[in-house]
């Protein structure tokens, strides 16, 4: 199971069936099995997809994995590849002790660190010196933006406050990573640069709504069509330097040489479309009418919450409504939580006896260690019982501690995986 309390949590029919629902979406976009599907060796013939590439005799083959997949992408490479592959690097937001010729590094996450700036560099030594005949598969996954932290000066720490003020501003995922790219020598088609003149695959785990390559950890081997004007709207749009105490923000452009490009094929591996189809399918199984609302949410978590439930109540019996996508939460309190907690938490002040709303991270982390959470009778049998204000903690933005003691939290661990968040809808 992916799910670690799935038994504890399953105490109504209507959970089960979502923690299953749940559990087939997770199990969909599970990176080792994503990769061993989808990338073959057959002699001198390698199969991405339905991409063929000729691996000529004595071939160099490097793999350069970077997010929170890449652990579990470098594992799976490395027993495609076997002695074909020459060496290779792979930074994640955990590390590993069995991986046995691509070396790991370890960084933080969504804030970046001197570990993030030592990895970065690692990548790009990895990737200095490359001859035209040299193959490298990229896998590059959520979470690589901030582990790709190489600023021009070197000091991390002006990123550090600068994206932290994005987060707690509420801007999206795009508005962030635009800022990013021009933050890094190692994002926004950096990294293409580098590999050049080698031959590149990049296999990318989506973890952005609409699946914009360009915005997946900052887009490292696509060609970038953002500015450094465009950088600086965004900063001034949510007041950044003022709030962060930042007199001047050197930004960097990013590379625009159409020929760092032209032998790099960007390969969309998975995303939360392929979880939300699995899901589907689970749900059909289960008895429901099940539909994909969205492969895009968005918007404040707060009013998602309070709109998913106001679509259940118009719902017939036995229906299933299913979305991904990635909201946002302007932090007004001072408490802890994530926007997974937050949209549960939210739900609470609507939902009905005979309605479930689960969310949940699919990387696991929710900002901290609950995935997300259950929003349905029994969530709120249990507030009654502690005698807690669930609306007091939304207004605190103190979600994490309020479900921290009552449970029907989601817990799961690093899934290895990331395709944004999931929720289910159910009514019974």
């Amino acid at each position: 199971m992916k799910i670690k309390n799935f038994d504890e949590l399953a105490a109504s029919d209507s959970r089960r069936a979502a923690l299953m629902i749940a559990e087939a979406g997770l199990r969909a976009i599970d990176t080792g099995s994503v990769l061993r599907a989808s990338v073959k060796l057959n002699g001198d013939e390698l199969f991405v997809k339905n991409e063929k590439f000729l691996l000529e005799s004595g071939k160099r083959i490097f793999v350069v994995a970077v997010g929170k997949c890449a652990i579990e992408a470098a594992a799976a490479l490395e027993d495609i590849l076997g002695d074909r592959l020459s060496d290779g690097v792979a930074v994640d937001t955990k590390t590993s002790q069995t991986l046995k010729k691509i070396k790991a590094f370890q960084g933080t996450h969504p804030l970046p660190t001197e570990a993030n700036v030592k990895a970065a560099k690692a990548v790009v030594q990895a990737l200095s010196g490359l001859r035209n005949d040299d193959l490298v598969i990229f896998a590059i996954s959520g979470g690589g933006s901030t582990l790709l932290c190489l600023p021009e000066d070197g000091e991390y720490k002006d990123e550090a406050k600068i994206v932290g003020a994005l987060i707690r501003s509420g801007a999206t995922i795009q508005e962030i990573n635009t800022v990013r790219k021009h933050l890094s020598l190692a994002r926004g088609g950096y990294l293409a640069k580098y590999a050049y003149p080698a031959e590149a695959i990049s296999l990318i785990f989506s973890d952005v709504p609409g699946n914009n390559l360009e915005f997946v950890s900052s887009g490292p081997t696509l060609k970038d069509h953002t500015t450094i004007k465009e950088a600086e709207v965004i900063l001034a749009k949510y007041d950044v330097l003022k709030s962060c105490g930042i007199e001047k923000c050197d930004l960097v452009e990013t590379p625009k040489e159409e020929k760092y490009f032209v032998r790099v094929k960007n390969i969309l591996a998975v995303s939360n479309e392929d979880a939300l189809a699995a899901m589907e399918a689970k749900a059909k199984e289960l008895g429901f009418a099940a539909k994909i609302c969205t492969a895009c949410l968005n918007g404040e978590a707060r009013e998602v919450g309070l709109a998913l439930t106001k679509d259940l109540h118009k719902a017939g019996p036995k229906t299933a409504f299913l979305y991904g996508g990635e909201t946002t939460v302007t932090v007004r309190g001072h408490g802890k939580g994530g926007r997974n907690l937050e949209l549960a938490l939210s739900a609470l002040r609507e939902i009905q006896d005979d309605e479930l709303i689960m969310t949940i991270a699919s990387d696991g982390a929710d900002n901290g260690p609950f995935a997300g959470a259950i929003c349905d009778r029994i969530t709120k049998k249990a507030i009654g019982d502690k005698n807690l204000d669930y609306k007091a903690a939304l207004d605190e933005n103190n979600a994490y501690p309020f479900f921290e003691k009552i449970g029907n939290y989601i817990l799961t661990g690093g899934t290895g995986s990331n395709v944004s968040d999931l929720v289910i809808a159910l009514k019974e």
